[in-house]
């Protein structure tokens, strides 16, 4: 069910952002967003020009270019009057019969000219301003990206275990790039809309006080049919975004339990919970959908009488001899250029109120708790045997709740020693102290003598190699898995490896050999050849202690055999920390740590624990008992 849920938070960053088209009064943009406010508005935006600081030369000459633009554009209308009124008058002369009227083609020719080199200018203007605010958001976008790559690696595991995988994903894709987006078409937008609606203003004024009063009396009456239809539609857009997830959820859920809902026959309950989120999607997205249309009539027909109203009144004007006929044609221009920004700025402010929540999101990640500074001491790692030692250890995911309370143990170079116990013993947590996965709340833990936290951790974890239960392999050839426990090993020494983990007979009976891709699941190869590719990678590493994480009870009998003498070739001379879950196969270990609620509570070989006769003989007996019976 977790996916379900990591697929409706994706869901609410990356939903549908429907725009009702405008109509000469104004438009309805976006209309479909949910606008998700952020908690520090300010703070946010201060951290986010922080990022924009070492780009100021570049937005300077954005916002010249974005005002010569919309300028040059502004201007063009009035122009385009002139020429208007005297073809007016030229063809009024005409009409009335005067000696030698004509229409004065040079002058409109010119005034033409004049207008497509306004134009050619506003758009080349547009065009570099376009350029340099994609170059900016592009690596705004990327130096943030690269800032969560990196805190990534400084977070400590913690961090993970408390938030989930489809979270940190939508910060560093969804968030980053509602960021980017915004950057690169709003910044300009907003700047070119705020200096048009300015200069538009300013040039309706300069016509006609009274038509420029007529046209921002209509405006009022469309910012209220705008809010009220945002009111009436924001919940139905919401109830959308929710079941949309659901709907995701359950497909990607079913899809992936496919075989198990066949195998009980759940076809029909998947269906009828498909059926039952999908017709409440549906009414929830008719319904916002068809409220998001209306805007476009609406607004088209508030913005029609507003034309009425203006043209009456303009034309009145026009026969008083207070304007000229071509200024109406202007003035109708300056209409559209002046609901239009207003538009544009007030879906804009939405925009931004999802962008610094988005942005918030990302710096409240970036500013995450990181872990303990490596510490600057050098050691020579060749020299280093792999004695192991741990004292008066204790440690909790919380400092209220301790998991190992006291953990004393000292492990000599070159033993097998098997950690035991039941679930939730702290057989896992040791290994993950032990690789400073997380820190210690209490004690210490050596390595020869050398505190782990005198190592850097890159130094320390490379004295280890790891065979997991879960094995992972990543999508590419057979050769290039291997070889990540040794990036700049030879073919020839990851062919030995191979060789040593009893995997080499296999891999040459696959028709590319160790070239052979393994596909994104690795499901084109069984569980014990996986087990076998990770018991090679550790091979090749040569580690100086091997952790091993008991991986034999999916497999055949046959591949488990070759498993255990892969492990026993691995094990052969290194120190060795099985965390054993089947306690046969522990029975050859120099040493057993047999824990028990966070504590170490019998320690010896495995005919030693018997005989005593403790927790460790009740644990193995009732797991022969167990086999005994199945």
């Amino acid at each position: 069910m977790s996916e379900k849920t990591n697929n409706n938070d994706i869901n609410k960053n990356v939903g549908p952002r429907g725009r009702g088209p405008g109509g000469p009064g104004g438009h309805g943009g976006g209309m479909g967003r949910i606008v998700e406010k952020p908690k520090d508005f300010k703070g946010t935006m201060k951290k986010l020009l922080a990022y924009l600081k070492p780009f100021h030369l570049s937005l300077l000459i954005v916002i010249l270019f974005a005002i010569g633009s919309a300028a040059f554009s502004i201007v063009g209308p009035k122009i385009l009057g002139r020429a208007t009124t005297r073809l007016f008058e030229g063809l009024v002369s005409k009409v009335s019969g005067e000696i030698g009227a004509a229409i004065d083609f040079s002058y409109i020719g010119k005034i033409i000219l004049i207008l497509i080199g306004l134009y050619m200018i506003s758009t080349l203007f547009s065009i570099i301003q376009g350029f340099i605010v994609t170059g900016v958001a592009q690596k705004v976008s990327y130096n943030l990206r690269k800032e969560i790559s990196k805190k990534m690696n400084r977070l400590p595991l913690k961090y993970f275990d408390k938030v989930t995988h489809g979270e940190v994903l939508s910060r560093i894709t969804n968030d980053v790039d509602t960021l980017s987006q915004t950057l690169n078409q709003s910044l300009s937008q907003i700047i070119t809309s705020v200096t048009t609606l300015i200069g538009v203003l300013i040039m309706m004024i300069s016509i006609s006080i009274q038509m420029t009063l007529v046209a921002i009396l209509i405006l009022p009456l469309s910012m209220g049919l705008v809010i009220f239809v945002v009111k009436k539609s924001q919940k139905y857009f919401k109830d959308q975004q929710k079941f949309l997830g659901e709907v995701n959820g359950h497909v990607e859920e079913v899809y992936s339990g496919h075989t198990i809902m066949k195998a009980f026959n759940g076809e029909k309950q998947a269906i009828n919970t498909f059926t039952e989120i999908n017709d409440e999607l549906y009414h929830s997205a008719w319904k916002s959908q068809f409220l998001s249309g209306m805007m476009m009539p609406i607004m088209t027909f508030i913005g029609n009488l507003g034309y009425v109203a203006v043209s009456i009144l303009g034309g009145y004007l026009a026969i008083k001899q207070k304007i000229e006929v071509g200024d109406i044609l202007s003035f109708i221009q300056y209409i559209r250029s002046f609901t239009q920004p207003i538009a544009q700025v007030a879906q804009i402010s939405n925009v931004l109120q999802s962008t610094v929540a988005a942005s918030e999101r990302v710096f409240e990640f970036l500013e995450e708790e990181e872990i303990v500074e490596d510490s600057v001491n050098s050691y020579d790692l060749e020299e280093i045997e792999g004695g192991v030692t741990f004292q008066h250890v204790k440690f909790g995911y919380t400092p209220e709740q301790l998991i190992i309370k006291d953990f004393n143990a000292k492990i000599q170079p070159g033993q097998k020693v098997a950690i035991v116990g039941p679930t939730g013993a702290g057989k896992t947590t040791i290994v993950k102290l032990l690789m400073r996965f997380y820190e210690l709340n209490e004690g210490e833990i050596l390595i020869d003598d050398i505190n782990i936290t005198d190592l850097k951790r890159d130094q320390l974890r490379g004295l280890f190699g790891m065979v997991l239960q879960d094995t992972w392999l990543f999508s590419g050839s057979i050769m290039e898995n291997i070889r990540y426990g040794k990036l700049d090993a030879t073919d020839a020494e990851v062919i030995k490896a191979a060789q040593s983990a009893h995997v080499d007979h296999f891999v040459k009976t696959l028709p590319a050999g160790y070239d052979m891709e393994i596909n994104e699941e690795a499901n084109n190869i069984s569980a014990g050849q996986k087990q076998l590719l990770t018991i090679a990678r550790a091979i090749l590493k040569d580690p100086k202690i091997l952790i091993l994480d008991e991986a034999t009870s999916s497999v055949d009998t046959r591949t488990e055999i070759l498993i255990q003498k892969a492990m026993e070739n691995l094990m052969k001379d290194r120190t060795s920390f099985i965390i054993a879950h089947r306690l046969s196969t522990i029975r050859n270990a120099d040493l057993i740590l047999v824990m028990k609620d966070g504590d170490i509570v019998e320690v010896g070989k495995h005919d030693e624990l018997l005989e005593k006769d403790g927790f460790y003989a009740d644990l193995y007996n009732s797991q022969f008992e167990e086999g005994e019976a199945s």
